[in-house]
């Protein structure tokens, strides 16, 4: 997921966030609905954010369900732009572009 660090705002791209379909996968659902429960600010077809106060607990959720082994490492990892210090608590969900 690509994402981009502002005045400690955590920017997942709205593009790389995993959609809810009803009716959908169990896990991607329940993926869509605990990035959704953490985020402070989510909206369709933004980016949604997430403060520096949830990285630790969104860093566990993302190796969490990368460890489940039903989505792959592209849907759970967080891309960074080379120019961005990847956060301490991020950087092990983390990597560059």
């Amino acid at each position: 997921m690509q994402v981009r660090l502002e005045n400690d705002i955590l920017f997942v791209a709205h593009q790389d966030l995993p959609p809810y379909k009803k009716g959908g996968s169990v896990v991607r659902n329940s993926y869509f609905w605990a990035l959704k429960s953490i985020a402070c600010f989510t909206s369709r077809n933004k980016d949604w954010e997430y403060d520096a106060e949830v990285w630790v607990a969104l860093a566990r959720m993302l190796i969490s369900f990368t460890e489940s082994g039903y989505l792959g490492e592209k849907e759970t990892c967080l891309e960074f732009p080379e120019t961005t210090p990847i956060p301490n608590q991020l950087r092990s969900v983390s990597s560059y572009l």
